[in-house]
């Protein structure tokens, strides 16, 4: 999401988002990427997609980076920052929100969602027509029975974000996305690739990175190889999302 990227649309009236954005809202049944992704073209940059659901905080953003499709991929980790930032601004004390590469998003070790990235065809080296990012957060858990029961899986209720609503985390999103933009188009990628490697998981032994085209580069301690955990592949399915429920595992 280089400082190119273009927002030419208005602000929606639902929920107070920054300029520059435009507010789309859809019924509990929505599905706010697939309805993102299917008129992204004539939607256009900088409007959110929001699905009122009162179990789930759900939205996806539609962008128009400047930057060739290889590049631009990287705009998933500005996604993955602002989510993350947006929670943490809401955390208990304490909270740790964690990154499973490339798309789960932890709270104290509990599933609690993600993002995901889609985009236009087209040839690698050209900008792409449009990207779409979407998230998906489980502000309340419907499972039945005990939480103890379920110790991968968590809900923003259960780990004490009790003033953090679906609304407000769109609106928070909305404004770290826009400060993301901002420290791209200042600093450059390496700003945003620093901010989303501090909440990655840790690994004992080992410096990540990311390449020019979004993969994830692992050097291990004591040897001079270098891994490569390809972006493009990882994005095809997201790790966190059930599709028989269309919400988090």
């Amino acid at each position: 999401m280089p400082a190119g990227t273009r927002a030419r649309t208005r602000v929606g009236s639902q929920l107070s988002l920054p300029p520059g954005f435009r507010l789309v809202t859809l019924r509990e049944v929505g599905d706010a990427f697939a309805h993102a992704k299917a008129h992204a073209a004539e939607l256009g940059a900088g409007t959110l997609v929001f699905v009122g659901r009162f179990d789930l905080a759900e939205f996806a953003v539609v962008l128009e980076p400047d930057e060739p499709l290889s590049a631009a991929r990287r705009a998933f980790y500005a996604g993955m920052s602002g989510l993350g930032n947006s929670l943490a601004a809401y955390a208990p004390p304490e909270k740790r929100i964690e990154f499973v590469w490339p798309d789960a998003i932890r709270v104290d070790g509990g599933l609690v969602g993600g993002g995901q990235l889609a985009w236009s065809d087209g040839p690698e080296d050209e900008p792409p027509q449009w990207l779409v990012f979407g998230a998906m957060i489980r502000t309340v858990s419907v499972a039945e029975g005990d939480p103890g029961l379920r110790p991968l899986s968590s809900a923003l209720e259960e780990e004490g974000f009790d003033e953090l609503g679906a609304g407000q985390l769109a609106e928070s999103f909305a404004r770290q996305l826009m400060t993301a933009v901002d420290l791209w188009g200042e600093e450059g990628f390496g700003a945003i690739a620093k901010d989303y490697l501090h909440r990655l998981s840790p690994e004992k032994g080992i410096v990540r990175s990311i390449a020019d085209n979004g993969d994830l580069l692992v050097r291990r301690s004591g040897n001079p190889e270098v891994e490569r955990r390809q972006l493009k592949p990882a994005l095809a399915a997201p790790s966190w999302l059930d599709p028989k429920t269309r919400g988090p595992l």
